[in-house]
């Protein structure tokens, strides 16, 4: 009977994070503790210097069923493997929201014997960081809101053309879109609005993309939140808004540092989704990272189409970051479901339908080929894959070129991934990847929208709705159009369109609004049906979670 991840964790033996910290060279004063086994890592310890000639791994993976691909156990699988084989290694990931823990997915903080720890604090609000970034971001609503009740409006702002919603950490379809200020003038002055989901909040992306305190002011105080009668974009700074957002955020912009289940040193910070966000952990925690170990693991949110290109064409630029490989997880049964076998069916050996699902594969191995990586792919090994199933890709990598490696951390922790690590080593040392970005930042937003559209999806056309093309013209109009677009749409399918699975080809992206970011440093394209609060599932995972009078949580994984 195998132990459910919970009590994999709880069976776990934790060092004292000093420890964790020491492997890196980190002297105990240089961290800030958060209890025993959790501590914070000030901005001093980054040094652009040492990180020249360390090895940055991005980790992707194939395009996602409900079946799961395990891209979290991977990423912690293949640090674990890696300092097996006497790599130092960190691997640096994204921090739960409280969202998805609830709602669908569970848990994410790994799985099986490939998991960081201490597990159920990093999953339940873990040091404050998401609960901070909401405070600022509601703050500057609240400001808005108060400069126009208050101080007459001396902004001229337009109550029509408000752009700032209100976030929380929660999946809350009801709040999606809210009419407030009821109740008299004593209220304030009644309009729509609307809540997004914290991951999704232009305060969390500006976080992860900032170098320092000073710059994250600079990008708060630039963020638009409406536009005045006249349509000229309403800034932050406008409302004194960045000092108290920034303030709010001083502890919540160094990195955390946690550990493996075999004592490596894992750094979490920031966790935007990548299906309506850009799905990658912060620059300061990957250039943290990179300069205290040799290998940094990192991973980027959903398929190589979403987290992945987003960390490609936006971190990385924005943080002048060149990784030397990426690795795309594939599951035996995330293949067979992109062959339309029906969920309950998937654990049923089945080559004919490997085969059928690897076409799937193949587009995300071409898009990481357009970035001039290299390209390996994991096979992240469930119980039920049969060895003509795994022999099955094996044969379809070798027959492109591709180097392929069996990922068995989550039964066999480390042991279980020295393959995959040897071979993520080669790739890595190789001197193959040579990073380029899909587009410059110059370009026009519609040209960047049909670059990604057409190479990395595969789409036919793009068609944009009346309101997007009123929108494109604004942005020429105020210069917005020479930064970078993160896209909205479905994680699963390479289209917009969430049932059309495998590898569609031909289809029409329609995109139907934007959003703003110009604090963050971007523009938010929003495909199809996509939407940036979720709801919670018909059988939402906190009603399997408990705990009893000794304070022991149950049912989180």
């Amino acid at each position: 009977m195998h132990l459910s991840d919970q009590e994999i964790a709880r069976a776990s033996k934790m060092r004292p994070i000093a420890q964790i910290a020491e492997k890196l060279g980190i002297s105990e004063e240089d961290i800030r503790p958060y209890g025993k086994y959790v501590a914070k890592l000030p901005l001093k310890l980054i040094d652009e210097e040492k990180i020249k000639g360390k090895k940055l791994i991005l980790v992707t993976a194939i395009t996602p069923t409900k079946s799961g691909e395990g891209k979290t156990t991977a990423s912690i699988g293949l640090a674990e493997g890696l300092n097996k084989i006497g790599v130092k290694t960190a691997v640096v990931i994204r921090e739960p929201s409280l969202g998805p823990v609830f709602g669908m997915k569970g848990g994410a903080a790994g799985g099986g014997y490939a998991q960081v720890l201490p597990m159920e604090s990093i999953n339940l609000h873990f040091t404050g960081d998401f609960a901070a970034i909401e405070k600022a971001h509601n703050l500057l609503a609240a400001l808005l809101d108060n400069h126009i009740h208050n101080q007459k409006n001396t902004l001229n702002i337009d109550p029509r053309k408000i752009v700032w919603k209100r976030v929380m950490d929660m999946n809350e379809r009801a709040l999606r879109d809210v009419v407030i200020g009821l109740g008299g003038a004593a209220q304030g002055i009644p309009r729509e609005s609307g809540f997004d989901i914290t991951a999704a909040s232009e305060v969390m992306a500006a976080l992860c993309l900032s170098k320092d305190l000073m710059d994250l002011k600079e990008k708060l105080g630039n963020i638009i939140v409406g536009f005045t009668f006249q349509d000229e974009p309403v800034r932050a700074h406008q409302l004194k808004a960045q000092g108290a957002m920034a303030a709010l955020l001083k502890h919540a912009i160094m990195p955390n540092l946690v550990q493996t289940i075999e004592g490596n040193p894992a750094i979490i910070h920031g966790g935007p989704f990548a299906n309506i966000a850009q799905g990658s952990n912060s620059i300061i925690a990957t250039k943290m990272g990179l300069t205290l170990a040799d290998y940094v693991v990192t991973e980027a949110g959903f398929a190589s189409d979403l987290g992945g290109e987003k960390f490609l064409d936006l971190k990385c630029q924005y943080g002048k970051l060149k990784p030397n490989v990426a690795v795309i997880v594939a599951t035996i049964r995330a293949l067979k479901s992109h062959a339309g076998i029906p969920f309950d069916e998937l654990k049923i050996a089945n080559p004919e339908a490997v085969r059928a699902g690897l076409p799937n594969l193949e587009k995300h191995i071409e898009n990481m080929k357009h970035f001039m990586l290299v390209p390996v792919v994991a096979i992240n090994k469930f119980a039920s894959d049969s060895e003509q199933e795994i022999e099955a890709v094996r044969t379809f990598c070798h027959s492109l070129g591709v180097k392929v490696a069996l990922c068995e951390a989550w039964e066999k922790g480390g042991e279980g991934a020295i393959e995959f690590a040897h071979t993520v080593k080669e790739a890595a040392e190789s001197g193959m990847s040579n990073y380029t970005p899909l587009y410059d930042f110059d370009w026009g937003i519609e040209q960047k929208i049909e670059t990604i559209a057409r190479k990395i999806y595969g789409a036919g056309e793009i068609e944009y709705s009346l309101k997007a093309k009123q929108q494109l013209k604004l942005f020429k109009k105020i210069g917005l159009d020479k930064i970078p677009v993160c896209i909205a749409k479905t994680q699963y399918s390479l289209s917009d369109e969430p049932t059309l699975i495998n590898r569609p080809s031909g289809f029409t992206i329609k995109i139907r609004e934007f959003d703003i970011a110009a604090g963050a440093g971007f523009i938010v394209p929003i495909a199809g049906t996509i939407m940036r609060m979720p709801g919670l599932p018909a059988k939402p995972a906190a009603e399997n979670i408990d705990i009893d009078a000794e304070g022991n949580i149950t049912g989180l994984f």
